[in-house]
């Protein structure tokens, strides 16, 4: 039996995986073994038993465990100063939760007692210090943009919250002058419009040869969009770390994720649907989102190596939106994987790495070379 030492006594979340999809348990002790919590997931619940008084501690609602979907993974999380004890299927949220007891607070002395876990048979994935508490906000804002409400209301994430490594990106691309109709180029997005919408042209051309990018055998003009890098790749992302996506009408990405890396993304142009999905699903049915988002110009979103990495993006206006996405792997990340994996048209995963249709300056040079050449007919 495995036995790992929670990061702070009585508060965290265990995530685990159980690939064999068999009745699955862990234990929670304290220091001596004398007490603790007795967790079992089975195929239609989760079963959590006080091992000194064996007294159940039942969800009435909970109808749900164990389920046969591919890449599925589970956790549990437990949280002293609120007596609370949760446990949830994919990313690690309130919007995924299975089960969930309160106790009393005269259990937070027994809760806070807990500091080993122990288990067989299922495999580690990774322990947070932090408990599964409030609704976790996907829009992000500076200090100078938030009100007390906003804090209160837990409406938009504080730029300071971010981890480090994610506010380096958002510090990069959050200043006001960084904008895609600037000085330099007023009519930049009117030229990628037109770029799009013209036969013969590099974004129209482009994106027909795109068309099999992710589905080899049924090409798919809808499935496309354009990135233009910035930069060059230093080795501490999943492709470029910057890149200006550009998404035509009704344009969609296949479900993916994001190599477990960091990421900050801002509107620059237009608007975009977010469908978030609690984890990468390879089987037929799939799975579907628990969240839905739209974001407008300006507004700022993130992804964490645990939060918000699964997605599928489409563009349901009739104008072009155009992001900037930015990766950035975490400090202690070394195994630095290169690949972006979605879901094909058959369920399954495939590898999609990041590359570039064309890197910015130049591409912005295109643009107004394209533009030009409009205007003098």
């Amino acid at each position: 039996m495995t036995k790992i030492k929670m990061l702070i006594n009585g508060q965290g979340v265990f995530i685990f995986s159980n690939n064999a999809n068999k009745n699955c348990k862990f234990y929670i002790y304290n220091e001596d073994n004398t007490d603790g919590l007795k967790i079992k997931f089975t195929k239609n619940k989760v079963k959590v038993m006080r091992i000194s008084t064996l007294k159940l501690l039942k969800d009435k609602n909970n109808n749900k465990g164990l389920i046969h979907s591919k890449g599925a993974y589970y956790w549990f999380s437990i949280d002293s100063q609120n007596q609370r004890l949760y446990a949830g299927i994919g990313e690690v949220r309130l919007d995924n939760i299975i089960y969930k007891y309160e106790l009393t607070h005269d259990d937070k002395l027994f809760l806070e007692s807990l500091t080993f876990i122990k288990f067989l048979q299922i495999k580690f994935m990774k322990l947070l210090k932090d408990p599964v508490t409030t609704n976790i906000p996907l829009l992000v804002k500076d200090k100078d943009d938030l009100s007390m409400n906003d804090i209160a209301s837990s409406m938009f994430l504080p730029s300071a919250n971010l981890s480090l490594v994610s506010q380096k990106l958002y510090n990069c691309i959050s200043g006001k002058k960084f904008i895609l109709d600037d000085d330099d180029f007023p009519d930049f997005s009117k030229a990628i419009e037109y770029s799009i919408k013209t036969d013969g042209l590099w974004c129209c051309e482009t994106l027909k040869k795109k068309s099999t990018e992710f589905n080899k055998d049924d090409p798919n003009i809808y499935e496309t969009y354009l990135r233009i890098t910035i930069g060059e790749n230093n080795g501490e992302s999943p492709g470029i770390p910057y890149v200006m996506e550009i998404w035509p009408s009704q344009h969609y990405s296949p479900i993916h994720s994001h190599s477990n890396a960091n990421a900050i993304i801002r509107v620059l142009h237009g608007k975009i649907n977010v469908e978030l999905y609690p984890y990468l699903c390879h089987d037929k049915d799939g799975v579907k989102p628990f969240a839905t988002k739209e974001f407008n110009k300006d507004d700022i979103t993130w992804i964490s190596p645990t939060l918000n990495q699964t997605h599928k993006l489409t563009n349901l206006e009739t104008d072009t939106c155009i992001t900037i996405q930015c990766y950035m792997y975490d400090n202690d990340d070394t195994t630095h994987y290169d690949y972006f994996d979605y879901i094909n048209i058959n369920g399954k995963i495939n590898k999609y790495e990041p590359d570039s249709d064309m890197e910015f300056i130049k591409f912005k040079n295109l643009m107004k070379q394209e533009w030009e050449n409009k205007n003098k007919f």
